[in-house]
């Protein structure tokens, strides 16, 4: 695995947790509240931690005070509450809430609360500082003392730009201004992506507020966090709420409380995460005893972006138009400057961006983890990528949303890639990102070589003084300019066609449907019919089958999971492919068979037992119901794959549905099963043999048609004469059956698997990409439009299929977020 994302959380080491679980074992610790002998142990522990942290920063508690809260976003949120705000409208000047452009979701919601307090919030763009800072006007002081808050990242967390600190002092002091207002500037610095991977000066550099989170430099243990508060800036906060543990004592019918004169018990409510906090101390000492110290992983990880960033920017295509657009605003020259974060997207030759979800889902076949998206920083994303705030509406009102893959809408990128590194990041990992940009977007026959003496220079450059292990060599890096590491382009093709294409299909069509059937003598049928009993699990063919309102009677009715509950899939246990489920009605039983195991027959009838356990959990991000069908069929499961899993069906007290828009414009309450996204997958033997034709190519071995199915995992297969026609069609008859048409099928790596093996191949992806563009679409989503009660509703393989076509052919139908075919 190669992981790139140290940025959204770096990774823990094996000894930090044996540490800290061989401490659990062999110590008790109470709730640090009480004080019987193990709650006094957990009481002095954590002081001890909180001395340790402020150690790590090079102060003490004379100067600075640690709140334990639950990460930084709580820490942001306590100085938005308890910041003494004096409101507009009041004898006095009222406050600024000020921050940075560039900056994380979190700090920009603290408007939010000030908003509640009547206090104007000011967005101030990073080159205004500079431009205050170069021109060097004073703010205005005078006598006047309103309080005014200024927060701005020491890195910025979507292009590892790291502001000067000597902004602290200055606009403590007067000589930066934000915003030309009489007053009293105090600063909180986020430190929470800068402190990950370099050490923080606490003696040199004073800001009043500091949030931090501890997993961004740890790994574990999450959900924690801090707020480091100076001293003299503490009791001015205003606290109106207190829980357990804050106060010094308080009357439950009268108006009378009395906080704890410790800063941080007075602002930690309840009892705090005492054994997490305890995790921390092992976090400290291995750490340290791993790298030696923030000062050599601050080098460490600098060389390894410095030198990722150099080749990244040197790769040309033979037109002479750059692989990559690379967002920064450093040269990486400096780690003062810049951070270990690289943020870019990729480019085709004509110059035009491969959307981020496309890049993201290639990187998983080389198994490369990366972050996508804009990052919890509109301010940057739109700085960079250029996007205005009628874009960031409009874009929304299309459907976009934080978090999706919506990343083309209109031909413009609505995010990109970024890729980070941390303490436990290696040049190899660098080199293997390297070597996939390359095989994927480099052909021997357009590309432009970094000379041997470029690579020698930028890694003479960029190492220098960092702490590379022994092994890693220049000669290492010599291997990215061998010609030999050139391949697997095509999936790459086509994109900037299909990046042209207005992402607002992305949402559900809202086509009005005409009355026109599809053209030609030939005759449309259904050639095979598969259900899948457990989900991501093998298909059990059928020749016909009845129709329920959730789709084909037992489809996805159940679905293995792991230890936790959560629902596996191919994705992480590739041989539940090697599971065959099958289903017999006449003796009401589905019967399970693997290679190795002996069969197990589980009854269809569902267990309405006053012991069966209920339970919950999600399937594509949507709540579904299930219980467990027992310890037999978990033994089964757990012996087969080699890890404790369990077996679970959906209950049918549960009625799980997905609101799906109709071509018709109209709303439907869709009964769905254990399925990702819609009751059936449709595709279409013809594209099926178009698609075999270049991946017959590109393997130079022989492939079955019938695999090749078996790997798309379709409910319903069809023999159309035209390839890929299917899309073009907004809804279907299948005797006395019709089906609206919901959209494509947006693939991903499964696809890759093979169903009698459970090998991975990632040539099918890649190729499917080629074909299909940037969204690796192959077939089509289908829902029950309604189901006759006077008729058998029986699909059955032979029968004739009806198309009926959209309006408008030439616009495609609308993607959904993920494939059905797990």
């Amino acid at each position: 695995m190669i992981y790139l994302d140290h940025a959204g959380t770096t990774l823990y080491p094996q000894s930090l947790l044996k540490k800290f679980t061989d401490d659990l074992s062999k110590n008790i610790y109470g709730n640090p509240h009480s004080q019987n002998i193990s709650s006094k142990l957990t009481y002095d522990t954590i002081e001890h931690v909180r001395y340790r942290i402020l150690q790590h920063f090079n102060t003490t508690a004379e100067d600075y005070t640690v709140i334990f809260t639950s990460g930084s976003t709580a820490a942001l949120k306590l100085v938005a509450e308890t910041f003494p705000w004096i409101p507009e409208g009041s004898r006095q000047p009222s406050s600024r809430f000020c921050y940075l452009t560039d900056s994380h979701t979190s700090v920009v919601g603290m408007r939010g609360i000030t908003a509640t307090m009547n206090v104007l919030s000011v967005p101030v763009k990073p080159k205004e500082i500079l431009l205050s800072e170069k021109n060097g006007v004073p703010a205005e002081q005078g006598d006047c003392m309103t309080p005014h808050l200024f927060c701005y990242p020491a890195q910025s967390n979507f292009s590892g730009t790291r502001y000067p600190l000597s902004w602290i002092q200055g606009i403590k002091s007067g000589k930066l201004c934000p915003v030309k207002t009489p007053g009293k500037w105090f600063v909180l610095l986020d430190a929470a992506s800068y402190v990950s991977t370099s050490p923080l000066d606490l003696t040199v550099h004073q800001p009043d507020f500091i949030p931090i989170s501890f997993y961004k430099i740890f790994g574990f243990p999450t959900g924690l966090g801090a707020l480091l508060v100076n001293n003299d800036v503490a009791p001015l906060l205003r606290k109106s709420y207190f829980g357990g543990g804050t106060a010094a004592g308080y009357l439950a019918g009268e108006e009378f409380y009395s906080p704890r004169p410790s800063i941080a018990e007075r602002f930690e409510d309840g009892t705090v995460s005492f054994l997490d906090i305890i995790a921390l101390k092992h976090g400290f000492d291995t750490l340290e005893r791993l790298t030696g110290g923030m000062e050599n992983i601050k080098h460490h990880t600098f060389a390894l972006s410095r030198y990722t960033y150099t080749v990244l920017s040197t790769l040309k295509y033979a037109n002479g138009a750059p692989v990559v657009c690379i967002y920064s605003d450093s040269d990486f020259s400096s780690p003062d400057t810049q951070g270990p974060i690289i943020n870019f997207n990729i480019l085709d030759e004509n110059g035009d961006v491969i959307g981020y979800s496309q890049v993201d889902k290639i990187a998983s076949l080389y198994n490369i983890h990366i972050r996508t998206g804009c990052f919890c920083n509109t301010g940057a994303c739109q700085q960079h990528l250029g996007i205005s705030n009628e874009d960031v509406k409009r874009n929304l009102q299309a459907g976009h949303v934080c978090g999706d893959d919506m990343d083309i809408i209109d031909g413009r990128p609505t995010g990109s890639v970024r890729i980070s590194f941390g303490y436990m990041s290696t040049f190899e990992d660098a080199q293997t990102f390297l070597k996939f940009i390359i095989d994927t977007r480099l052909s021997e026959s357009n590309i432009k070589f970094l000379s041997q003496t470029t690579v020698q220079e930028t890694i003479t450059q960029s190492v220098g003084s960092s702490i590379l292990n022994d092994h890693t060599t220049n000669n290492n890096a010599n291997k990215l300019s061998s010609k030999s590491i050139i391949s697997d382009t095509e999936h790459w093709n086509n994109s900037s066609a299909a990046l042209k294409t207005p992402e607002v299909s992305r949402m559900v069509s809202s086509e009005s449907t005409l009355p026109v059937y599809r053209s030609g003598s030939n005759q449309v049928t259904v050639t095979n019919i598969y259900l899948y009993p457990i989900k991501s699990c093998s298909a059990f063919e059928v020749s016909e089958w009845p129709v329920g309102n959730q789709g084909l009677l037992y489809d996805r009715n159940w679905m293995v999971v792991n230890q936790n509950g959560v629902c596996i899939s191919q994705k992480q246990e590739p041989r539940l492919c090697l599971v065959h489920p099958s289903i017999d009605l006449e003796q009401n039983i589905m019967v399970i068979k693997a290679e190795g195991m002996a069969p197990l027959s589980v009854p269809l009838g569902e267990n309405t037992g006053k012991g069966i356990q209920i339970g919950q959990s999600k399937v594509c991000a949507h709540r579904v119901q299930t219980y467990d069908c027992g310890e037999r069929i978990a033994e089964w499961f757990s012996e087969l794959l080699g890890r404790q899993c369990r077996l679970m069906r959906q209950s049918s007290d549960f009625k799980r549905n997905a609101k799906q828009k109709c071509e018709k414009n109209q709303s439907a309450a869709v009964s769905l099963s254990l399925v990702n996204e819609a009751q059936y997958l449709l595709i279409n033997k013809a594209s099926i043999l178009q698609l075999k034709e270049q991946l017959t190519e590109r393997l130079e071995e022989p492939l079955q048609t019938e695999e090749l199915i078996q790997r798309f995992r379709a409910n319903i297969v069809i023999n159309a004469m035209e390839a890929f026609e299917e899309e073009k069609w907004a809804e279907i008859s299948i005797g006395t059956l019709c089906f609206q048409v919901v959209g494509p099928c947006n693939r991903c790596q499964i696809i890759c698997i093979d169903p009698q093996t459970g090998q991975r191949n990632k040539e099918f992806l890649h190729t499917l990409s080629s074909a299909r563009g940037r969204k690796i679409n192959f077939g089509i989503y289908l829902m029950n439009q309604s189901l006759c009660t006077s008729l058998p509703n029986i699909l059955s393989v032979g029968s004739q299929v009806l198309p009926v076509l959209k309006k408008n052919t030439e616009v495609q139908s609308p993607l959904l977020n993920e494939e059905k075919n797990s």
